[in-house]
């Protein structure tokens, strides 16, 4: 069975190398890492399931690649509303690269203007805005790790 620190030491050992992808099958664990996508999965055996309830869970480690930036535009504080995320994921600004963000500063929204898509599990999941207004601020970078209720962006409410 890998440890937590296993996991670790193989992520550095990978980083330091010319090796983009690796990959580990060692008596029903599993462990995945890709170098440029940013996520290091590991899957226990069944019979880790069944001795570490702790284990049984999937670990994810991911590093994250941009430095957040927080673009706002002046406002009053109180009549900002938010908008989070449903759940755990990769924020994505546009639907794919190269393209331009749903929002930016100052857009116009109502309730089904997608504002962002969050990947989870290989299923890019559209955001909606779900109320009328202006986009204030973007508290996320395109490409983060967000976690269950994290907040995403905050709305001028009209």
């Amino acid at each position: 069975m890998l440890s937590f620190d296993d996991i670790k030491q193989l992520i550095t050992l990978i980083d330091d190398s010319n090796l983009n992808e690796f990959e580990l099958d060692q008596e029903g664990t599993k462990l995945s890492i890709k170098k440029n996508s940013e996520v290091v999965t590991f899957t226990p055996s069944e019979k880790e399931h069944a001795t570490s309830p702790e284990i049984a869970k999937q670990v994810v480690v991911a590093e994250q690649v941009e430095t957040p930036v927080v673009a706002e535009a002046p406002s009053n504080a109180t009549d900002l509303e938010v908008i989070t995320s449903p759940m755990v994921g990769t924020f994505y600004a546009s639907g794919s690269p190269g393209e331009p963000p749903f929002v930016e500063i100052g857009s116009q929204v109502s309730n089904n203007t997608v504002v962002c898509v969050v990947e989870a599990m290989k299923l890019f999941n559209e955001i909606t805005a779900d109320l009328n207004g202006e986009i204030a601020e973007i508290l996320v970078s395109n490409g983060e790790l967000v976690e269950f209720g994290q907040p995403l962006f905050k709305v001028r409410k009209k």
